[in-house]
């Protein structure tokens, strides 16, 4: 018994510890990352909390109380994830459609060593996207999707080996349509105005992950400057692609104040994409940020196709109201600030090399 109260100690240090560091606004991999799995953090602080009250009977309140404080806050980040919460996105009923221009939405991280096309291919020909996102495609990718990419009259494509290559192909009319290297070499974004009734903005985006030896300085620079283009521009923006971020972090906020986004995802659930294997255990990798002038039509996690993501599909709507969604969270001078900071620290990142 005393094995079992000194092992549910540590679990709840541990757990009490990394909640602490997730609260610090840091660069650095090993901090970072703990804002990516706060949903099973909160699990495993209530389990923690509930078996130390109940087996602890010299500590145990103490470390339940510490365990509640930590949950609480947990809870607080995810909880517009869930349909608890009130959503901001309003749902296209008919008459959204029938007054507004509707396109279906189909992005995916193939992941680059995935060698099972045709699954991939089964999936594009059931759905017929009308926006077809593929990230991590090497040129093996590119090669074995042509009859499905060639369906589509206007492509981006940048085949890459080192599992950041993206491929965009739309049936909507395109111009100004281009491929960047924001922030990190060899690591392309996608930007083009497409047209369905009205023009929008498209960015499509997929940075580097916080891992040992990899901090977040490229990362978070590529999101706020995706943002920044975003507040600037004129016309309603959509934003998807694999941020290899959260929804709920620091960064994907400030991302979706600074652009005045809108996410379907608040009030109805997290839609987590990875790991494929485990999606009641994963994470909101994959995302879809949308302006005002959005509606959502569907949003849905589709099936393993052999990727370590799973694909989302959206369909959404293009209207000409707004005053049916949530107003915009709006951008603070700390907001301002932040994204400043996050800029400079990526330079001087930078010129350091």
């Amino acid at each position: 018994m005393r094995f079992i109260v000194i092992l549910i100690r540590v679990l709840a240090g541990l757990l009490i510890l990394v909640t602490g560091l997730s609260i610090f606004e840091s660069n650095e991999w090993w901090i970072r990352i703990w804002d990516f799995p706060r949903a099973q953090i909160l699990a495993g602080l209530v389990l923690a909390g509930g078996l130390s009250l109940w087996l602890d009977r010299r500590m145990g309140r103490w470390i339940t109380l510490l365990c509640v404080v930590a949950a609480g806050w947990q809870l607080y980040r995810i909880y517009p994830y869930t349909p608890l919460a009130r959503t901001e996105l309003a749902f296209a009923d008919d008459a959204s459609v029938a007054n507004g221009q509707c396109f279906s939405v189909l992005s995916l991280n193939v992941l680059q060593s995935n060698r099972d096309y045709p699954r991939t291919a089964r999936l594009i020909d059931r759905t017929r996207p009308d926006i077809l996102l593929l990230m991590e495609t090497d040129q093996g990718w590119a090669n074995a999707l042509a009859p499905q990419l060639g369906r589509y009259a206007h492509r981006l494509e940048r085949p890459i080996g080192n599992t950041y290559g993206m491929i965009l192909a739309t049936r909507l009319p395109m111009r100004d349509g281009r491929i960047e290297t924001i922030a990190e070499k060899n690591t392309p974004s996608i930007h083009a105005e497409l047209t369905v009734g009205r023009p929008f903005r498209l960015i499509a985006l997929h940075p580097r992950p916080p891992v040992p030896g990899q901090d977040t300085e490229a990362r978070d620079a590529e999101i706020a400057i995706a943002a920044n283009r975003a507040a600037q521009t004129r016309l309603p923006v959509l934003a998807i692609g694999d941020f290899n971020d959260v929804a709920w972090s620091h960064t994907s906020q400030l991302f979706k104040r600074v652009g005045g986004y809108l996410d379907a995802r608040i009030g109805r659930g997290t839609f987590a994409t990875f790991p494929a294997g485990t999606p009641l255990l994963g994470w909101p990798l994959d995302h879809m940020f949308v302006t005002t002038e959005f509606k959502v039509r569907d949003l849905a996690v589709m099936e393993n196709v052999g990727s370590d993501h799973l694909p989302i599909y959206s369909h959404l709507c293009l209207t000409t109201q707004a005053v049916a969604n949530g107003k915009p969270e709006p951008v603070s001078r700390e907001d301002r600030k932040d994204v400043k900071e996050v800029l400079q620290d990526y330079r001087e990142k930078r010129d350091s090399r």
